[in-house]
């Protein structure tokens, strides 16, 4: 997973408030449970108010970054950590396809190498001139972005084939938790949801900038769970993804139908009170 590093410390969570586009790590969500249609010993627990969101991606279109000092860089300041030895290893075969045309670092991270170890031993891809080594900077001639990014459409590859996980994974967080039920019954219990500043752990309170809770992000004209189908299908499979799927389809019938009956009520209070069931994502438009 990703971490960023804490340099001081944690902020409350009021203080998300002075930040204007950001809302509060804190309010209502409304989320689905049911057991993995391929894994009886498998239950999926979703967020369905983040996965039904209007977030995309807004990297080169009014992205902030996490570093303010550097807003062409986004998110990746601090380079990937791997998730495993095997994540580690897919990312290297790639790597190993990208040339000096499309890779604006290739001479260092061929001399030097690709990787380097934490403050706390994790290893992660290496860091150069302030960002991962694999982000060509704006003016590159092969392009700014993510050159491991640019290889997968140039070899007909989605990206999540070809990056660290956490790189494709966010905005998605996956967690695990083994539960023992009342009867003694154990399932393993993975939640599907928001991957706000928490998920990069202590640190992720310092970050200047974040997008998942920021209105400046949520203007996608499609809901996470369609514009993000194939992160969630690598991660959940497709059969659990259709379950998934059915039920976030049936809540934006629902809160779409709510928002036209709460758009003609002339009370605030009324309005919210509409809308309120649905639990809405705060940073979306109303």
């Amino acid at each position: 997973m990703a971490t960023a590093k804490k340099s001081r410390k944690p902020e409350p969570v009021e203080v998300a408030l002075t930040r204007p586009d950001e809302v509060a790590l804190d309010f209502p969500r409304q989320w689905i449970e049911f057991p993995d249609p391929s894994d009886a010993e498998q239950v999926y627990r979703c967020d369905l108010t983040w996965l039904t969101s209007r977030w995309t991606c807004v990297y080169g279109r009014g992205c902030h970054g996490i570093d303010r000092t550097k807003p062409d860089d986004g998110c990746c300041v601090l380079g990937a950590h791997f998730s495993d030895r095997a994540d580690e290893k897919r990312m290297h075969k790639y790597a190993a396809m990208l040339t000096a045309d499309d890779w604006q670092y290739e001479r260092t991270g061929r001399k030097k190498g690709v990787v380097e170890k934490d403050e706390e031993g994790q290893r992660k891809t290496r860091v150069v001139d302030g960002a991962c080594v694999f982000l060509n900077r704006a003016g590159f001639p092969g392009g700014a972005g993510c050159a491991l990014h640019q290889l997968a459409g140039r070899i007909g590859k989605q990206p999540l084939e070809v990056k660290p996980d956490v790189c494709w994974q966010l905005p998605v967080r996956r967690t695990f938790d083994q539960v023992t039920r009342p009867d003694g019954t154990e399932v393993l219990v993975v939640s599907i949801g928001e991957y706000d500043r928490r998920g990069w752990g202590p640190g992720g309170h310092d970050l200047d900038w974040y997008c998942s809770g920021s209105t400046e992000a949520h203007v996608a004209t499609e809901p996470v769970f369609v514009t993000e189908r194939g992160t969630l299908v690598a991660l959940m499979g497709q059969a659990a993804y259709d379950v998934l799927a059915s039920h976030c389809e049936a809540r934006v019938a629902a809160l779409t139908a709510a928002r036209s009956v709460a758009a003609k009520q002339r009370s605030a209070a009324d309005r919210t009170a509409t809308l309120a069931v649905f639990a809405p994502h705060p940073a979306d438009p109303i």
